[in-house]
């Protein structure tokens, strides 16, 4: 279903939808791919593959819950490992979800448009994957429910003091909105596919799941009232999530954890991984299904300047750090740099700065930012350069602490792996799944987003008339 206009980025640069789209043609693109589109080879492929990832973590789980965590590679000293690497990864994924559809959307930026469908998904199913960890890690998961404040009859309230705790709260927070504000903004969506479904059975679906959306003013009222509040108290989690997350590290007095600077940092650092997610998977959704029109030049670039401003600031992060464990005169602290530089860990840092600190720095170039093959690879770059950072923070500062004879090496297990990728896997089945059941764009907000990119062309010699395109919006949104 690819695109029979050639893609060039330097054509329209500054348009968030190519010009000639009516809302009818609008609606019939992005409802294709769910409603009509024939199930192609490779997606069925994809699909499979990762069905068969899901399957490995669902073995991995049921083999750490009937033998334990000593399965993982997680030893004294270092007793946190992959599962707390990963879930911090995870969680850095989901940020940007939610921050393209609520912050930018406070901030009135129509570009998020096309893009915060498929991000507040990939936020839902991050945050999904992360949740397996902390669960995991407990030792005896089945008693997850202590770290909820149920009714206290048996005098097991939950220990406050425990990052554990914090992150239960936060997570699920954030988890509970997210939800919340990606359903409400589906809900016009909703209604449009259970107008153009063939299927008795998806109408019925789609339909109880619109909640009797006609498309009424009052109907509109509410649904923007009930959209902005939604963004503005997801917005506060944008920042509370991840500061909350980079407490678990601040709260101990590791050297190299114990440093007030872990919250902007991690924020910072949960924005960075998290375009670079976008741009991974916006760049194959968009050729694959032909989206160049709706994922247009402009919203690469803005996404890579969005990348390359992260990624100054995790640098300058990475910079205090050093910078403060020289100038604070602390042995311990001075002595976790120099390991991490020149330890048994050194190729992991170096990795990492090459990846999180050096790539970006092509960003500055135009070109750069307006090569799609080389976003993509770029992003998937930071990515890595991300897990990697994780990985240094938790391993080298809990393998070389302030007994030398305690010290110890730390390598992840097979099972260690094997839930990883399984987690990969997962995130990718839902989806796969989420492609070919729901609208992967907003099509009621690229509607709006129609009359404008007219004004702009010069009118009608583009679309037609400006009543024909108003039935066509009343015929497709019901």
């Amino acid at each position: 279903m690819a695109s029979d206009r050639p893609e060039n980025l330097e054509q329209d640069e500054h348009s968030v939808l190519a010009p000639g789209h009516t809302y009818a043609s609008v609606t019939d693109k992005i409802s294709a791919i769910a409603l009509t589109s024939p199930f192609r080879k490779s997606w069925i492929f994809g699909l499979a593959i990762s069905f068969l990832l899901t399957l490995m973590l669902l073995t991995t789980i049921t083999a750490v819950l009937t033998q334990g965590v000593g399965l993982f590679g997680i030893r004294r000293p270092v007793m946190w490992g992959f599962d707390i690497v990963n879930f911090v990864w995870w969680i850095g994924i989901g940020h940007a979800g939610t921050l393209i559809s609520a912050v930018l959307l406070l901030f009135r930026q129509e570009w998020r448009t096309s893009i915060n469908r498929f991000a507040e998904a990939m936020t839902l199913f991050a945050v999904a994957c992360a949740g397996l960890y902390p669960l995991m890690h407990m030792g005896r998961p089945w008693y997850f429910y202590w770290l909820t404040p149920y009714p206290n009859t048996m005098a097991l309230w939950p220990q406050w003091r425990s990052p554990l705790v914090w992150d239960v709260f936060a997570v699920s927070t954030y988890a509970s909105v997210s939800l919340l504000f990606w359903y409400v903004g589906l809900i016009p969506d909703l209604a449009t596919f259970r107008d153009r479904s063939k299927n008795r059975f998806s109408k019925i679906i789609y339909g109880i799941l619109a909640m009797g959306w006609r498309g009424s003013a009052i109907h509109w009222h509410r649904y923007r009232t009930a959209y902005l509040l939604l963004a503005g108290i997801a917005t506060p989690l944008v920042v509370s999530v991840h500061t909350v997350v980079s407490l678990d590290f601040a709260a101990g007095v590791v050297p190299g954890w114990h440093t007030t600077i872990f919250p902007p940092y991690f924020v910072a650092g949960a924005i960075y991984s998290g375009f670079a997610m976008v741009l991974t998977l916006a760049i194959p959704l968009r050729r694959y299904y032909g989206l160049e029109d709706f994922i247009t030049s402009k919203h690469l670039e803005n996404m890579a300047k969005i990348l390359l401003v992260t990624g100054l600031i995790v640098t300058y992060g990475y910079a205090l750090e050093a910078f403060f464990a020289w100038y604070s005169g602390n042995t311990f602290e001075q002595f976790m740099m120099k390991n991490r530089a020149t330890g048994p860990y050194w190729h992991t840092y170096a990795l990492l700065i090459l990846c999180n600190c050096t790539s970006v720095q092509i960003l500055w170039s135009k070109w750069a930012r307006t090569c799609v093959p080389l976003l993509w690879v770029l992003s998937i770059v930071i990515n890595i350069g991300m897990w990697l950072e994780r990985y240094v923070i938790v391993v080298t500062s809990l393998a070389r602490d302030y007994i030398p004879g305690a010290w110890g090496m730390y390598h992840g297990s097979v099972w260690d792996y094997s839930m990883y990728y399984g987690t990969i896997g997962l995130f990718f089945a839902l989806l796969f799944l989420f492609i070919r059941v729901l609208p992967v764009i907003s099509i009621a907000e690229m509607r709006e987003l129609v009359a404008e990119t007219r004004e702009r062309s010069g009118g009608e010699e583009h679309g037609g008339s400006h009543d024909d395109d108003d039935q066509d919006l009343v015929a497709s949104s019901g």
